[in-house]
Parts: C-alpha cells; sequence; structure tokens
C-alpha cells in the first residue's frame, strides 16, 4: 500500500497538464487547456485541462480525474504503475511496501503476481519452442505481433514445482488431481494472456496446436477474472478504437491478432461466453460505433441474437451497434488473411443496423401476410422494444413496427401500454430540479478545497445526523469528508484521489465536474467564490438548525425536554431570530 501522504506530494510536484500533453496536443483556452477528448471520438474539443486545480474533464463523455486517473485510463495502467510513472518524471522514489507476514501454512502469494510470473514463463518458453514458433509463423503472425499481445506457449508436460503452491490453484493455473497430485490446466497450447481495463494479466486463453480438443481452453474464472467483465485485447486496441471511432466485437482470440497482424487494431473478443450487458455498456463508451462479426452458420446466428439482447438495455441515441455475418466457413481469421483489410473493412462498411436485424429476424419467424402472423410479430417485439431506453431509437421502432404490422402508431403505443405526452397548446415551460444546497457546496468544496477552513465543522458534525428531507444521506457524508479533508489537504487533486476505490468516489466526480463547469465558468475570483460557500454554508445552517428545533417540539408533546434540551432549543431559537434579523 502506497501511503496517501507520497500520492499527495506527489500530485503536488507533477502537472497534469504536461502528463496529459506528452499524449495528447493542448491548446491554451482561457485559464485552461482544451483538446478532443482521447476518451471518445468528437469533432469539437469538450475535453478541458486545468492547471490551476490540476484536473481533467470531458464534458462530452464524462471522463475526469488526475494525472494519475490519465495514465490510469489513457496508458491502461494498474495504480502503482501510475504513480511510478509519475513519480520517475519528477525524480521521485516510490517507498516499497512492507512485506506481508507469512500465514500458517504457507504464504498466501498475491495472485496478480503468480499470473503474471506465469505470463513471464510462458513466453521464454515460446522463445524456445520451434513447433509453436512454426505453428505461429504458419498462421501468419509475426514477432511484432506476438511481443504486443505477450503470447506464449505452455509445454506438454507437468510441472513438479506446482506440488506446494496454493496461488497457483486459486489463479486457475493448476488442475487438483488424484492422489494429491496438479497438473497444468494449459497443455501444448498457444497461451493469449487476457488483461483488465488497467492492464494487469488476470487470466488466459490456451490454443490447441494440432487437433486435440478443446481447440480453445480458457482460466476458470478466479477471484482476479469473471468472464462476462471482461474483452480479450481491449488494451491493445484502445488507440485504434479511438483513432476510428469504431470496435469489432470477434469470438476468437486468434481472430483478434490475425485482424491486427492485418492491420484491422481494433477489434477485441468474448471469453467464450455469450455478450454480457456489461461488456455492451463498456464498449458504447469506447466508442460511437460497435459491430458484432460472427460466422455465419447456425451458432453465429444464436451468438448474434444473445448479443442483440444483452445490447438493447445499454443502447444509447447517438451511438451505433451492428451485425456482420461472415460467408459460410469463414471466420475473421481466414476471411483477412485470404482477402486483407480493405476487403474486411467493407464488409464492417455495410453491418446489419442493430434495428434492421432485429426487424427481419423476428418478421422471418412469422407469416407476416397473415392478420395472425403480424399479431405474433407484434407480440414477440414487445419485450425487446420495453429494454430500450433510448428514446429517440425507441421512437422510431416503434414507428416501423407499426407500418411492419399494418396498424398505427398510436394503436401500437396503446397496445404496449406506452403513453404519448400531450402537448398543450401553450407550451410549459420545463422546470429542472433544482440541486441540493448542500451539493453546491460540496461543488464548491471540490473545485476549492480550502473553503472548508471557512465553516464550523463541529457544528455540521454536531447536526449531520439530523434527517433534512432536501438532504441526501450521501451527500451529507460528502460534505462531511470534504471538510474534514479540505482542512488537512487544500489541493484538488489530493482530494480526488483520496476518495478512488470509495463509495461515495463516482459522486465525487459528477460534483467536480458540474463544480467546475459552474463557477469557473463564471470565472468567480477567489472572493466571489468565498462569499457564495458562505451564503450557502449560512443556508445550510438554518435548515438544520430548523430540522432540529422541530425535532425537540416533536419530543416534547410526547414527553418533557431534559435541561440540556430546553437550554439546546433556546439557543438555537436564539440563533434563528439573529438569523432572521440579519438577513431580514
Amino acid at each position: 500500500m502506497i501511503p496517501q501522504s507520497f500520492i499527495e506530494d506527489l500530485l503536488a510536484r507533477v502537472d497534469v497538464v504536461d502528463v496529459v500533453e506528452s499524449y495528447v496536443p493542448l491548446k491554451r483556452s482561457g485559464s485552461n487547456f482544451s483538446a478532443r477528448c482521447p476518451f471518445h471520438n468528437e469533432k469539437t474539443p469538450s475535453f478541458t485541462v486545468s492547471q490551476t486545480k490540476q484536473f481533467y474533464h470531458c464534458f462530452g463523455c464524462g471522463a475526469h480525474g488526475t494525472a494519475i486517473s490519465f495514465l490510469m485510463e489513457y496508458q491502461g495502467m494498474g495504480f502503482i504503475d501510475a504513480v511510478k510513472d509519475l513519480a520517475a518524471r519528477v525524480g521521485m522514489t516510490v517507498p516499497e511496501p512492507s512485506a506481508p507476514k507469512e500465514k500458517a501454512g504457507g504464504a498466501d502469494e498475491d495472485l496478480i503476481g503468480v499470473v503474471a510470473r506465469a505470463a513471464r514463463f510462458y513466453k521464454q518458453q515460446l522463445k524456445e519452442s520451434e513447433k509453436a514458433i512454426g505453428y505461429l509463423k504458419g498462421r501468419g503472425l509475426s514477432g511484432e505481433i506476438a511481443a504486443r499481445y505477450g503470447l506464449g506457449y505452455a509445454p506438454d508436460d507437468w510441472q513438479a514445482d506446482y506440488a506446494k503452491s496454493t496461488a497457483l490453484s486459486k489463479a486457475g493455473l493448476v488442475i487438483d488431481g488424484n492422489e494429491g497430485r496438479r497438473y497444468d490446466r494449459f497443455r501444448d497450447r498457444v497461451m493469449f494472456p487476457i488483461q483488465n481495463q488497467r492492464g494487469s494479466i488476470i487470466g488466459f486463453g490456451g490454443r490447441v496446436i494440432g487437433k486435440g480438443e478443446p481447440k480453445y481452453l480458457n482460466s476458470p474464472e478466479t477471484p482476479l477474472f469473471e468472464k462476462g467483465r471482461e474483452l480479450y485485447g481491449l488494451v491493445q486496441a484502445r488507440a485504434g478504437i479511438r483513432q476510428y471511432g469504431v470496435v469489432v466485437v470477434v469470438e476468437g482470440y486468434m481472430d483478434v491478432v490475425a485482424l491486427a497482424q492485418a492491420g484491422v487494431e481494433y477489434a477485441v473478443a468474448t471469453l467464450g461466453t455469450a455478450t454480457t450487458p456489461w461488456q455492451v455498456q463498456k464498449l458504447l463508451k469506447q466508442a460511437d460505433r460497435v459491430v458484432f462479426c460472427f460466422d455465419g452458420d447456425t451458432a453465429g446466428q444464436r451468438a448474434a441474437w444473445r448479443a442483440l439482447e444483452n445490447s438493447l438495455g445499454q443502447l444509447v441515441d447517438g451511438r451505433q451497434i451492428g451485425f456482420l455475418f461472415l460467408p459460410e466457413g469463414e471466420d475473421p481469421d481466414s476471411y483477412v488473411r485470404a482477402r486483407g483489410k480493405e476487403a474486411f473493412e467493407a464488409l464492417l462498411a455495410a453491418a446489419t443496423p442493430l434495428s434492421e436485424y432485429m426487424l427481419q429476424e423476428l418478421g422471418s419467424r412469422v407469416n407476416m401476410r397473415s392478420a395472425e402472423g403480424r399479431a405474433k410479430f407484434l407480440q414477440d417485439a414487445k419485450p425487446l422494444l420495453a429494454q430500450i431506453k433510448a428514446p429517440m431509437l425507441s421512437l422510431v421502432l416503434r414507428k416501423q413496427i407499426a407500418g411492419l404490422a399494418d396498424v398505427s402508431q398510436a394503436e401500437l403505443d396503446a397496445r404496449y401500454g406506452i403513453q404519448t405526452p400531450v402537448t398543450s397548446r401553450v407550451p410549459r415551460r420545463q422546470v429542472a430540479e433544482k440541486p441540493s444546497l448542500l451539493r453546491h457546496l460540496a461543488e464548491m468544496l471540490l473545485v476549492s478545497p480550502g473553503l472548508a477552513r471557512l465553516a464550523d465543522i463541529e457544528r455540521f458534525r454536531a447536526f449531520a445526523g439530523i434527517a433534512v428531507p432536501e438532504f441526501s444521506r450521501s451527500e451529507v457524508d460528502l460534505v462531511a469528508e470534504l471538510l474534514e479533508m479540505g482542512v488537512d489537504s487544500p489541493h484538488v487533486q489530493a482530494v480526488v484521489e483520496r476518495f478512488r476505490g470509495k463509495p461515495l468516489e463516482s459522486m465525487v466526480g459528477r460534483f467536480q465536474a458540474s463544480g467546475l463547469l459552474a463557477w469557473e465558468s463564471r470565472e468567480l475570483d477567489e472572493d466571489a467564490l468565498k462569499k457564495a460557500f458562505l451564503g450557502a454554508w449560512q443556508s445550510i445552517d438554518q435548515r438544520l438548525s430548523k430540522s432540529r428545533i422541530d425535532a425537540l417540539l416533536e419530543k416534547s408533546r410526547k414527553g418533557s425536554l431534559s435541561e440540556e434540551d430546553k437550554a439546546l432549543y433556546r439557543s438555537l431559537v436564539g440563533n434563528a431570530a439573529g438569523d432572521h434579523a440579519s438577513t431580514g
């Protein structure tokens, strides 16, 4: 564990502008810097880097964070690697964590370390195996691609030194046999390391050399590896996805590396399971367009339909999902090797949109010329349409479905239980829900944490347990933490990093982004920000005091108040009267 004090010292020395600019060209825009976002495809720059706050934020996709966050997201580094990278830039040495004590029965080895050592072993074995090297060359793969994807080779023999390692079993690298013996899970296979989004190796896929079965063998699910939440090749494909704004999803590891060899550097693969909603959501955050590529056989059609079903709830207006079915007997590996990059990309460009594929498939299952067939078509479409949360796409699809079934959209919506909004002749002004005062306070503290020194923290802590209808529990907890942190760490980036991996991390990101937009766009100076903070603080204090007074009055109705409660009541009422007089 790297000490928090070291993280704060490091962030105080690092300039986030220098870090971002080493990968992304920035242009000065007022007091900030801007660029086209490196995390999604866009034409108009919406990515802002604040040198004063040492923070970046994209108003298009919501990406935000510190210099550490940028390296983790852009370079796919783990937290520790990102810290080490930044430390090297400013000449600091990262303190090494103390070695863990051995548990009874042997050391509990770090699984990430165990899997990383296995990957190094497999890579070394590949260099020494003429058979494995010959196999990869026969598949048209270069040494450069093999190195880029970290390919290796698992030899066909049992390793005696596995006998006492519990971590190897936990990592899914060995299988417990009879009589206490253990065997390699992967034997005589080309090995494909599977990385998480931070770049750490968490499992493997193994492709048999020759005609053995199964052709592909994956690591089992482990504490590190959950198949439905990972995608093979995403770390290597990030740059290509950013450049082209598209990601193609294939079924096999070999397909990914073969496409990369041909120059299609934006392919990923699912990990031996049906595409999951989580994977679709992850992909739609990476690219404007996702294309699922399947074999044209029956199994490919089934896999495509499952992918469609798991995509519906993740659809977003403005993002596209398509389906590509290769000619029978072909897979991406064989197709791109035989016909080349241009031919494959031509197929991608002509991929069938999700909406079209869904309607074609539903229509093919019934006789659309009969009333009964059209009724079944409407019945089958209803649960699928109900999953789509993208409003514009849902509207267009309902119109198309109604047209195909020869009914009006109003009739369709009525049967589907969809209420069509009635537009009055005099349009009413839409009033957005007003953010709470606590949120405003949190936003200001995340723009300028030192404002915490203006607050009566003890008073807020004393009243924090009081229920106030307009204040959520999470907002109260966040403000309480920000006040404590702001006194000790008045630097924005240090405060943000303290929330990494904690329950309030996502709320901190949202509030900081909205705070930067609201306060910095108005170009408030420090005095104006202090005045706004004190005004919000006074209003919050009044609401907390009123809630406490109401609670004491309710308590008095049910029984007598203690002398301490009476004194508190008189003090609160007196303060409230003073506040009213000063603001009246």
